[in-house]
């Protein structure tokens, strides 16, 4: 006897990793770390949005062969939470809104093509890839089923996000709608160092105050006492 095999015997895996590295380099590491990271911090209080860096994503539900693991992705209207991938059909069917894929010499322009092709195919509202190397950011919004590219980048504000990217002669500058910049790891443990050093000095202060003030009532109950002594009573 055969046994038929139905989609409903067959189980399908979807892997949670593609073999490939998160990064070929450092530099590229450290703009994927640092853009994730912002964004995290930048949402923190927003239940309701969830970053990922270098997560794959499975936009059609059976097909385990349809996937991609952008740099870093922005989901709006998804709750933040561990995910070993980001299957879109288990999320509302929410499609990331917002990509950034940052540019590596092994990045070929055949490979970043077909991603922007998938990125357009599967949703994506707001597209940026960043060439560190060189300081070269591009930009894609969607218009209907289509990427527009943007013509301008130097300031830029994402309509999604509200950031905005600012392009000097040796960087990426990053910063929130506050006017905020995007800050490295360690520049955002020197900023947490400053502004400790600058609350205990303030804890300092406060405290000397208080000092100050119990030796001036010690001083005016010393003379109090002093002329009571004296027979002048004080009223």
């Amino acid at each position: 006897m055969v046994q038929q095999i139905t989609a409903e015997t067959v189980s399908i895996i979807y892997p949670e990793d593609n073999g490939e590295p998160m990064a070929e380099n450092t530099e590229q590491f450290r703009w994927i770390v640092t853009i994730k990271e912002n964004l995290e911090i930048l949402f923190a209080n927003n239940p309701e949005v969830f970053v990922a860096g270098d997560l794959l994503w499975y936009p059609v539900e059976g097909n385990n062969k349809i996937c991609q693991a952008p740099d870093t992705m922005v989901i709006l209207g998804r709750p933040k939470g561990k995910r070993g991938s980001y299957r879109q059909w288990e999320e509302n069917n929410i499609a990331p809104q917002v990509v950034f894929e940052i540019l590596s010499p092994g990045n070929r322009a055949g490979n970043m093509g077909q991603k922007l092709l998938f990125y357009q195919r599967y949703g994506v509202q707001e597209y940026y890839l960043y060439d560190p190397e060189d300081i070269e950011l591009n930009g894609f919004t969607r218009s209907q089923d289509w990427f527009e590219p943007i013509l301008e980048m130097n300031g830029w504000v994402s309509p999604l996000l509200e950031i905005r990217f600012q392009l000097t002669e040796n960087d990426l500058e990053i910063y929130r709608s506050d006017g905020r910049k995007f800050l490295s790891s360690v520049e955002l443990d020197r900023l947490r160092e400053q502004e400790y050093q600058r609350a205990e000095k303030e804890h300092q202060r406060a405290e000397e105050a208080i000092a100050e003030l119990e030796q001036e009532r010690q001083r005016y109950q010393a003379l109090l006492e002093q002329l009571n002594r004296s027979g002048i009573e004080i009223k």
